[in-house]
């Protein structure tokens, strides 16, 4: 009987066979991080073994891809990822509140949709007080967590189950970068490589200047090949057809509205 969800029904044989394991082997993943077999609730999917529920499996599936369909090492990678929201509180990090002096719109903001129903976030590089931002790295880190879980809050792995993200770096200084930024460049990157795989359609990388290739070139080393499929590079010539090519002009941010 074919699979009412549209993801689960385009699995591969080998997917369904490995997700079913995983699945399958969710009481022990979960005593592994926990301490419990009791049913944990991930992204509003409550991970029960015994459940019909087949937006457990959209989330399963994205472990084992992001590990190559290695069973073992993706469910390595699952238990990590479920002691790491234990011990970061990601459970509680919505409701928590961070100084909008230096956490607001300016640096990053979720804002309706793309052309596939994905929900967009758009973060933003230049003209920031990095000392400001990024003097407290762990609050920035917690903050960008945040609004992570927001954006995945919006994808039900019914008819979604990733996001876009856009990258401003329209007046950002490629050799202005402080020690701070640098560091929670680097945390941010691995921290959301282990911990929400296969969650991005593409990243587009906007307004970025004549030598921001030199940028793209450093953070190569530290992403897999599959993330780096899902990049896009664009000048401000580019910016506008490069938008418009993921994002309806209608739900375009304000920002960008002037441009079309």
């Amino acid at each position: 009987m074919p699979s009412e969800n549209k993801f689960v029904a385009k699995f591969t044989v080998t997917e369904a066979v490995a997700v079913q394991q995983l699945k399958d082997a969710l009481p022990d993943i979960l005593t592994e991080a926990f301490g419990s077999s009791d049913v944990y609730t991930l992204w509003g999917v409550p991970l029960d073994k015994a459940s019909d529920d087949e937006r457990i499996k959209v989330i399963l599936v994205k472990f084992l891809r992001a590990r190559s369909m290695e069973l073992p090492v993706a469910r390595e990678m699952l238990v990590n990822m479920l002691k790491w929201r234990k011990e970061f509180k990601v459970d509680s990090i919505l409701e928590e509140e961070f100084d909008t002096s230096i956490f607001n719109d300016s640096i990053g903001f979720l804002y309706k949709t793309d052309k596939e129903n994905c929900p967009v976030t758009y973060n933003f590089y230049g003209g920031i007080d990095q000392g400001k931002v990024f003097g407290d790295i762990d609050k920035f880190i917690r903050w960008r967590v945040q609004l992570m879980e927001k954006g995945v809050k919006r994808i039900d792995f019914v008819n979604t189950d990733s996001m876009l993200q856009v990258h401003d770096y329209n007046g950002a200084s490629i050799f202005g970068r402080t020690a701070n930024t640098k560091e929670a460049t680097n945390i941010l990157i691995k921290l959301m490589q282990d911990n929400y795989p296969e969650f991005l359609t593409s990243k587009l990388f906007v307004n970025v200047p004549k030598l921001g290739s030199m940028v793209f070139k450093l953070l190569r080393p530290l992403l897999p090949e599959a993330t780096l499929k899902k990049f896009v590079l664009c000048s401000n010539d580019e910016l506008d057809a490069t938008l418009l090519t993921y994002i309806n002009e209608e739900n375009l941010p304000p920002v960008y509205q002037h441009n079309n």
